[in-house]
């Protein structure tokens, strides 16, 4: 196996997964195995709280193709990727979770739909083995996505996938902050497909990310690749403003008229809460933004590598 220059690269980030490594390298290598090209895994520890990382080196010393990557610190799942993504040299990038829910056996399909003439080939999965919450809020972030950036976001299709190595290079000059790999191969383009994968229940059935976390994914993500929040604001503050307007009107006939002998305390309460509330959200949205652009404009790493075997 050339080690330099592998035909297929597997990057995997790992969070939570001692119980699972040892069968995922094992079924990776029934698949090289298959397809009889060279390759090499490589796995990015993102700091896991269990005995990942020992795992990791052991499989690093026992077998030449794995290499194992430590970060500093916990960064995230997307950021632990892109970590990957640059320590890998393989013509191909397999991109895929390390809970077996993304079948190892699936990369032979891909691959060689791949070589069909396409740059990347993403893995769609049609019956996903997810429980319930996870399936409502892939669905509902795929919508809100979708809605903010007016594009259609494809709920089935997630991290895995294979990718040419002109695509990863692409992906890997998006200097956005917030990292979302998904999103990344959608910006960059080419001449992308995908076919449906089989999908399983995750090995130890919990998952990394709550339900926080995957709001908090949802809302930095939307607000990283999209200004529309703060169109819809704009259009919400004018429609105000003519409401405003013609209900002053309308006051200030019926006063002339004589219709009106004392002013209403409860409309001009009301009206001031409201319009208060109204321009407090509009500034924190624009502070929301603003802070996005600090953290831009700061240029830190998104990650950080403590040890490469």
């Amino acid at each position: 196996m050339s080690s330099q220059h592998p035909e297929i690269s597997f990057v995997s980030p790992v969070y939570r997964a001692e119980n699972i490594l040892p069968e995922l390298v094992s079924e990776i290598q029934k698949v090289m195995m298959k397809i009889k090209k060279s390759y090499e895994i490589i796995f990015v520890d993102d700091r896991s709280p269990d005995d990942s990382w020992l795992v990791m080196k052991t499989l690093s010393s026992k077998f030449p193709e794995v290499k194992s990557i430590r970060l500093s610190r916990n960064f995230g799942q997307h950021p632990a990727i892109m970590a990957g993504l640059s320590q890998a040299n393989g013509n191909w990038v397999v991109v895929m979770d390390c809970d077996l829910q993304d079948q190892p056996k699936e990369v032979e399909k891909l691959y060689n739909k791949a070589l069909q003439g396409f740059d990347a080939v993403l893995a769609q999965r049609k019956k996903r083995k997810d429980k319930f919450l996870k399936k409502l809020s892939s669905k509902l972030f795929a919508r809100f996505y979708g809605y903010f950036t007016n594009t259609n976001y494809d709920h089935s299709v997630a991290n895995f996938g294979i990718y040419k190595a002109k695509v990863i290079t692409s992906i890997l000059s998006v200097k956005d902050y917030i990292k979302f790999f998904p999103l990344f191969v959608k910006f960059v383009g080419f001449n992308v497909t995908a076919i449906e994968v089989e999908h399983c229940r995750r090995e130890d059935n919990t998952s990394s990310y709550s339900f926080f976390k995957l709001v908090s994914l949802a809302f930095n993500t939307v607000i990283s690749f999209s200004n529309k929040p703060l169109k819809l604001f704009v259009k919400f503050g004018m429609l105000i403003s003519v409401l405003s307007f013609l209900f002053g009107t309308y006051t200030l006939i019926k006063y002339f008229k004589g219709d009106i002998k004392v002013l209403g305390y409860s409309s001009l309460i009301i009206s001031i809460w409201f319009l208060s509330g109204l321009v407090i959200t509009i500034i924190g949205v624009a502070g929301i933004y603003i802070g996005k652009i600090f953290d831009q404009s700061k240029n830190r790493p998104v990650y950080i590598i403590d040890e490469v075997l």
